[in-house]
């Protein structure tokens, strides 16, 4: 592991070195950048050198000042920054969602002029060029590829231990229940403290199979709205999934740092969570480690969320996807600067073929945006495999609600789902406060 590490290293300097001027620069030029850090995942430490250490390297005329962030400060100081009209150089950020202040203001740079001056529109996927893709109608950010938001993880040691097979139907599902209880197991994990993963990871999948493709745009449009039947349906879907003890109050507690391990140490015989989360399981090359061994690996599957055979349902076999997160340049540096030239070859290069060849072997982007990736070279794990299939698992994708709406109407939402969780609100309730909190995001618009 450590010579796969060093010749990431190696690869990542000579690469740069195209970037690099002639000589060392006199004067450096200084961009602060805004970085989202998870430490929880394996190769963190890694990906730091092979993005930003080996740019510094290769590029001794530009100095990066960062700043890393995790969950909720992250997105704090995000905000923070944007309230302040001080925003970093570079940040990363999502396409829309936990965004949507810095699209829908304006603060950061529309980089298409970049992407065509540079010739890059041929390396890269056409749905992530696609600026209506992003919340501000424009390329804000150039994204690092596409993220399906529910992966359904299935253990199979633990439903071989009970004599168990994977279930393919939400009955399936709750007569395992039981079962699984009697042997000492949870029926599904979920780190749902945070109120943004039941909405992102489960809900959001949840309200597409109950309401149909393009349900969000009627509600935009005041064709439908939140408190409509079909919503409500797949609220008390999810209050079921706990009346049923398919979900355990207990995960309300469950941090987000705290899902994988739990689940790698066999306490559920099945783990929720977004595709991007097979980069925690993995093997860190920093420490040879893995939450789970790769002997072990294929003893796990991940598909979608099983069949949800109750009335009401439109379809089954469905995802979740939006655009992944990637990185944007504050609109406050001026064209031609030497400032927004540095920004941008850092952008390039943090979303760059080297850079993304290295975060595919290693798991922390599963379906990237860059075309010119040679799979041949690399060595995967199982689930590094399983996770890059999970495209052929289902047949349709709807949309992740904090993708689609902006943060007053999905917040209530969120907190609803939570609120649903821990039986202080039914979903009558929690589908009036989203539909008012909507409205008076519309007439403050």
């Amino acid at each position: 592991m450590k010579h796969h590490r060093l010749a990431a290293l190696v690869l990542a300097a000579l690469m740069l070195a195209a970037f690099a001027p002639t000589g060392l620069a006199d004067e450096q030029v200084e961009i602060h950048v805004l970085n989202y850090l998870d430490m929880t995942n394996a190769n963190t430490v890694d990906g730091v050198k092979v993005s930003f250490d080996a740019f510094e390297e290769a590029r001794p005329d530009i100095k990066l000042v960062r700043e890393d962030e995790f969950n909720e400060p992250f997105h704090q100081a995000t905000e923070a920054y944007a309230a302040s009209g001080n925003l970093p150089d570079v940040l990363y950020a999502w396409p829309s969602g936990r965004s949507t202040t810095l699209h829908t203001q304006k603060l950061l740079k529309d980089l298409t002029p970049l992407i065509e001056r540079d010739g890059l529109a041929d390396y890269y996927i056409p749905l992530v060029l696609n600026p209506s893709s992003q919340a501000g109608g424009y390329q804000a950010i150039l994204p690092q590829g596409v993220t399906a938001t529910n992966a359904f993880f299935i253990n199979l040691e633990v439903l071989e231990a009970v004599g168990l097979e994977p279930a393919q139907t939400y009955s399936e599902l709750v007569a395992q229940v039981p079962v699984l209880a009697a042997a000492g197991y949870d029926t599904i994990l979920m780190a749902n403290q945070d109120t943004w993963v039941m909405q992102s990871c489960l809900f959001s999948l949840v309200a597409g199979r109950f309401c149909g493709e393009g349900w969000e745009q009627k509600i935009l449009s005041g064709e439908a709205k939140f408190t409509d039947p079909d919503f409500v349906a797949a609220l008390a879907f999810i209050k079921q999934m706990y009346d049923d003890g398919v979900l355990n109050q207990s995960t309300l507690a469950t941090g987000y740092g705290e899902g994988p391990g739990l689940f790698g140490t066999n306490t559920a015989a099945y783990y929720i969570d977004g595709d991007w989360r097979v980069g925690a399981f993995v093997t860190d090359a920093s420490t040879g480690e893995a939450v789970i061994d790769p002997s072990r690996q294929e003893n796990f599957l991940i598909t979608v969320f099983p069949d949800i055979d109750v009335p009401g349902v439109k379809f089954n076999k469905s995802n979740t996807a939006v655009l992944g997160t990637g990185w944007g340049i504050s609109a406050s540096l001026e064209d031609g600067s030497p400032e927004l030239e540095a920004a941008w070859d850092l952008v390039k290069w943090l979303v760059g073929q080297e850079v993304q060849t290295w975060q595919v072997s290693t798991g922390a982007i599963v379906t990237p945006s860059r075309t010119d990736i040679d799979y041949s070279t690399l060595t995967l794990e199982p689930l590094q495999v399983a996770i890059a299939n999970l495209g052929g698992e289902y047949d349709k994708s709807t949309v992740v609600i904090d993708g689609s709406f902006e943060g007053p109407v999905y917040t209530p939402l969120n907190d609803g789902l939570q609120a649903i969780g821990l039986g202080i609100q039914t979903p009558e309730q929690v589908a009036q406060s989203a539909q008012d909190a909507f409205e008076a995001w519309k007439s403050a618009q």
